[in-house]
């Protein structure tokens, strides 16, 4: 499986010919979606999920599909009929040809004051998790955790406790738009010794296998 960055939350996974794009948002590239079969969206704020670049991504393929929760399905169902699937917590289903289970129902807290809205994760292939906004952890193994690294919403200190509590055998940044190259060096030393994973980071457009 071929991992590949895009800017903040969005990455991309490709096997076989085919590609699955998970949260392509406002932050990311104009053409995040674009060439997936199939696109997840973990919830609805706009860093996340941008209408924009979903519809480029599904004009250029008629064929591609949307998984995502109900307050999203709502939002472009009607834009894209027939080609938008709501999913919740325990589901399961199969997307270019990637098997995916959905864990999780609730947007981390980010001030009492603010209402938690809806957020799932998607464990892909049983090996790859991507968490949205939250810190879910799987009720099975996870081999590569996309772990949310800078957000209004955390702190290191609780990164670090999610990488022990997942104990994947490797932790990728991502949610890192507000995160700048002078603070880089003190999370990446810090996750990377108190975490328990090996801990990487790809820049925008760059790629791994897993």
């Amino acid at each position: 499986m071929k991992l590949t960055k895009k800017t903040h939350a969005c990455v991309r996974l490709e096997r076989d010919g085919r590609s699955l794009v998970i949260d392509p948002g406002t932050f990311s590239e104009q053409d995040a979606a674009l060439g997936a079969d199939a696109i997840l969206v973990t919830h609805e704020h706009p860093d996340h999920f941008n209408e924009d670049r979903l519809r480029v991504g599904l004009e250029a393929n008629p064929a591609a599909e949307i998984w995502t929760l109900r307050s999203v399905a709502q939002k472009i169902s009607a834009a894209f009929p027939g080609r938008v699937h709501t999913v919740g917590h325990g589901d399961t289903f199969t997307a270019a040809g990637f098997d995916v289970q959905v864990h999780g129902e609730l947007h981390a807290v980010i001030h009492p004051d603010i209402p938690r809205i809806t957020n799932v994760g998607y464990l892909v292939d049983g090996s790859v998790f991507h968490p949205g906004d939250a810190l879910t952890v799987p009720e099975q193994p996870v081999d590569t955790l996309m772990l949310p690294v800078m957000a209004p919403w955390n702190k290191i200190s609780e990164v670090i406790d999610y990488v022990r509590e997942v104990k994947p055998q490797r932790a990728y940044d991502i949610h890192d738009a507000l995160l700048t190259d002078l603070a880089r060096p003190i999370y990446d030393a810090q996750i990377g010794s108190l975490g328990g994973a090996e801990h990487l980071r790809l820049t925008p457009g760059e790629s791994a296998e897993l």
